[in-house]
């Protein structure tokens, strides 16, 4: 794939099993978020295709197709409306029930409860009125209402402090399970327990295993690995 001015994506070969974890990892601009955004069909490969249980994603009704989906990203897109509504955003159902129970899995429930009039209080254009954790905890629980089958979490937690990012992954943990699941990661810390990671360098993968496999090997994954966490040393 590219975007006019040469390859993104190069050679690339990914599966994604049923009811797993896979993530993604490599350095800024090589190409993870893009994998996503073909994914979710907002683009089509310039070769190749991208298939579901055998089948070309083009020829899935493309409402329908999207339907599977569940998304988080980096950037949380919440309305200026009422906690409530922001969470029954992605369904016609708006049982309060559910929407308290989607809340409570995504470790929203308790600060909710703690706003003025609840989950009736006004967030503010795009949940200004909310911290960033907050905002991916509402956006976890709209995940939630949708309960899709397949779940793409984009650099989820990557602009978090320790303790909101903590938070999210506890909700995330939960929400992964009995779900295919692709992480784009920047903070490796988050996908240690993933079935398969992919090395994405140059739009090529590059390495791919679990975890403890890749901190075996004196690859990219270890670089990485040891650079971040160099970091906090």
């Amino acid at each position: 794939f590219d975007y006019g001015e040469g390859n993104i994506i190069n050679d690339l070969i990914l599966k994604l099993p049923v009811n797993t974890v896979t993530a993604i990892v490599g350095t800024s601009g090589g190409g993870k978020s893009t994998i996503a955004d073909l994914i979710i069909r907002f683009y089509h490969p310039t070769h190749g295709e991208i298939t579901l249980d055998g089948t070309n994603i083009k020829k899935f009704n493309l409402n329908q197709y999207r339907s599977l989906f569940g998304v988080v990203t980096q950037e949380t897109f919440l309305f200026h409306d009422s906690v409530k509504n922001n969470i029954a955003y992605s369904g016609e159902n708006i049982d309060e029930e559910k929407i308290v129970g989607a809340a409570k899995i995504a470790n929203a429930h308790h600060f909710i409860s703690q706003l003025p009039d609840g989950y009736e209080t006004l967030i503010g254009d795009r949940g200004v009125r909310l911290s960033g954790g907050e905002r991916q905890r509402i956006a976890i629980a709209r995940a939630i209402m949708k309960n899709p089958p397949i779940l793409i979490l984009d650099e989820a937690t990557s602009a978090l402090d320790i303790e909101s990012e903590q938070k999210v992954q506890e909700a995330i943990n939960r929400i992964i399970k009995g779900r295919t699941v692709l992480v784009i990661a920047h903070r490796l810390s988050t996908i240690r327990s993933a079935d398969n990671i992919a090395v994405l360098d140059n739009g090529k993968i590059v390495e791919s295993g679990t975890h403890d496999q890749l901190m075996a090997e004196t690859g990219q994954y270890k670089r990485l690995h040891d650079m971040q966490f160099k970091k906090h040393e």
